[in-house]
């Protein structure tokens, strides 16, 4: 292969991984305007979308692996190989979480615990994968140890939400049916499952830019 070819390939790789970043950002703030507004034709739209995020992972992985075999890339070319591959690992673990919010949404009835703003939470999470991609298009170093730091602040908003979930079950609220505590015991799990999808982006988000960082510095500071 020419090396104009292969460049091209690497090139077409990276605007490949930033595109599906793109579509699961998508799906990540539809699934959560779904949850806010009850929209279960929208949530329906998240959880059939998956199939179309999981044929771009499958297309960009044969990417990666045809690369690695044809062009036995070394250096800096295997390391954006190798990083590009585990990002879109990532972004397809957010696409499943957002999936996941699309199916919450379909038993929600947000009955209880008004004040628990997960919309907030959800936001927050998926700046840090939009920057963190960024970061991984524009080779930004920097960008890449802010995300980390981020992650500090999305896992206390986390347990902010879970504490105050817990602080209102421990007051008690008022239940006087079987059906009526089925539904708070739902609302319950729910939330707290929302919660800890929205904390697991944020760690993948993470990932990203530890990736990002590996492949620019040769740095795996950020891996855990």
């Amino acid at each position: 292969m020419p090396r104009e070819d292969y460049q091209e390939r690497l090139d077409g790789l990276r605007k490949d991984v930033v595109g599906m970043s793109d579509l699961v950002l998508e799906r990540l703030d539809k699934g959560m305007e779904a949850l806010e507004t009850k929209d279960e034709d929208l949530a329906w739209e998240v959880i059939d979308g998956d199939d179309e995020v999981n044929e771009l992972y499958l297309e960009i992985e044969q990417e990666c692996v045809d690369l690695i075999a044809l062009q036995q890339p070394v250096a800096g070319d295997l390391r954006l190989i190798a990083a590009s591959f585990k990002i879109i690992t990532d972004l397809e673990r957010i696409a499943d979480l957002a999936t996941n919010l699309g199916e919450y949404t379909l038993d929600a009835r947000r009955t209880y615990f008004s004040e628990v703003d997960v919309q907030e939470v959800g936001e927050f999470a998926s700046e840090m994968v939009n920057d963190a991609v960024a970061a991984y298009e524009n080779e930004d170093i920097e960008a890449c140890y802010g995300i980390d730091d981020r992650d500090e602040r999305l896992d206390r908003r986390c347990e902010d939400a879970s504490e105050r979930i817990m602080r209102d079950l421990i007051r008690g609220i008022d239940i006087e049916t079987d059906e009526e505590m089925e539904l708070l015991l739902g609302e319950t799990s729910r939330l707290l499952l929302t919660i800890r999808d929205l904390e697991r982006v944020g760690d993948h988000a993470v990932n990203i830019a530890a990736r990002t960082l590996y492949m620019l510095e040769n740095d795996d500071e950020l891996i855990w």
